[in-house]
């Protein structure tokens, strides 16, 4: 059965992505009492400590948005799928994320009921 000729609705080309810029810009607009400067500051620095917490091995959890964490992955043989040959993979960290509820909900168009354990920390 012929596809009609349009692209499909969730194609990369249809996505738009959130950059920097545009999450500083959010920051700037709620608070109007910012300078630019100060509002640029302010995001660099909560990166910043996120980053450092993911450096040094501790997890970052967002209320209602999810938890970061780095897990550590132990030295394997992997297999190039292309060739078949086995190749050694070092022993690495990795960044994993897993949303929370909330957030999961609401990419699918729910509405989430806040986690109660979620609310004792920020």
């Amino acid at each position: 059965m012929p596809r009609a000729s349009g692209p499909r609705p969730d194609t990369a080309t249809n996505r738009k992505t959130a950059t920097r810029a545009d999450l500083l810009n959010a920051v700037y607009s709620c608070c109007p009492m910012l300078s630019r400067a100060e509002a640029k500051e302010i995001f660099e620095m909560a990166l910043e400590e996120i980053a450092t917490a993911l450096v040094t091995g501790e997890a970052v959890k967002l209320r209602s948005f999810g938890l970061f964490a780095v897990r550590s992955k132990r030295e394997r043989l992997g297999r190039n799928p292309r060739t078949g040959v086995e190749v050694p993979i070092k022993p690495r960290r990795v960044l994993t994320f897993k949303p929370s509820p909330v957030l999961s909900a609401s990419v699918n168009g729910q509405i989430a009921e806040e986690d109660p354990d979620e609310n004792e920390s920020l």
